[in-house]
């Protein structure tokens, strides 16, 4: 009896082994964003509608970048990055939520698209081959600028924005209406209020100028130079440009343009509903 209550602890256990079982498979989702710099990270509302409008089940990947177009988002291969995505097994849905205008109204030689024909056939082509690769496409209106004339909103993107309606009516893909509903929204925060959703916080000259009711001329947004595929490992880290502007969001408007893209996404994709946090 003694050597018995001497004994090691691991002999004692071996007679009542735990039972083990394996997990069940989990129902996983992809979600790949695609668009300018209004969704890219730093700039955009993409990085906080993945970090806090997604659940754990969610695999939400941010393609975003600065300064591209319909036409140039293609032409410098980020497409290709974006369908090889699309393409990676092992989900039970991948959706490729894609999101153009500002730069396609650029007059960048790389950049710019003809709003009434190479814009549209170019978001067709974008529909077409998230099809062929087996995925989900869904369109996004371009997030409004805030830019103001005497107390309404300028809404400059508004007939970019029915180009994308059309082809998502066209191609029976489902449509997150951004620009209508951020920019019922900025209209409703007026322009004193909405320069809180940018980068920096504005000039003396531009809080008068949106106190008033109006916004001054925009300054010109610097460049994002695209990294150097031979770029030295011990060369200088990446730098982030932030400032004022009415284009741009900074961590407040991120918030705010996450949540309504949340808020949208869930009805206009019902089968996403219960992967979206509000």
């Amino acid at each position: 009896m003694l050597a018995l209550l001497l004994a090691p602890a691991p002999l004692l256990a071996q007679g009542a082994a735990r039972e083990r079982t394996d997990a069940s498979p989990i129902q996983a989702y992809k979600l790949v964003l695609v668009g300018d710099s209004t969704m890219a990270p730093h700039s955009g509302w993409a990085s906080v509608f993945c970090a806090k409008h997604v659940k754990s089940s969610v695999a939400c990947l941010n393609l975003g970048r600065g300064g591209r177009s319909t036409r140039s988002y293609r032409t410098e291969k980020s497409w290709d990055i974006a369908l090889g995505e699309a393409k990676v097994p092992g989900y039970g849905a991948t959706y490729v939520l894609i999101q153009f205008g500002h730069n396609d109204q650029s007059s960048n030689a790389e950049r710019w698209t003809d709003m009434t024909t190479e814009f549209p056939a170019n978001l067709r082509r974008y529909v077409e081959e998230v099809r062929a690769a087996g995925a989900q496409p869904v369109l996004l209106t371009p997030l409004t600028r805030r830019e103001f004339k005497e107390g309404r909103l300028d809404n400059t993107l508004e007939p970019w924005s029915q180009q994308v309606r059309k082809v998502a009516t066209e191609m029976k893909v489902p449509l997150v209406d951004l620009n209508a509903h951020s920019a019922a929204l900025v209209q409703r925060m007026g322009a004193e209020t909405a320069t809180q959703l940018a980068q920096l916080p504005p000039a003396a000259d531009e809080l008068a100028a949106a106190k008033a009711g109006s916004t001054l001329k925009p300054r010109p947004v610097p460049e994002q130079p695209v990294p150097s595929a031979d770029a030295a490992g011990d060369g200088p880290r990446g730098v982030v440009t932030r400032k004022f502007d009415y284009t741009h969001v900074g961590d407040v408007g991120a918030g705010v343009f996450a949540r309504l893209v949340a808020q949208d996404l869930a009805v206009a994709v019902p089968a996403l509903r219960s992967q979206i946090l509000p």
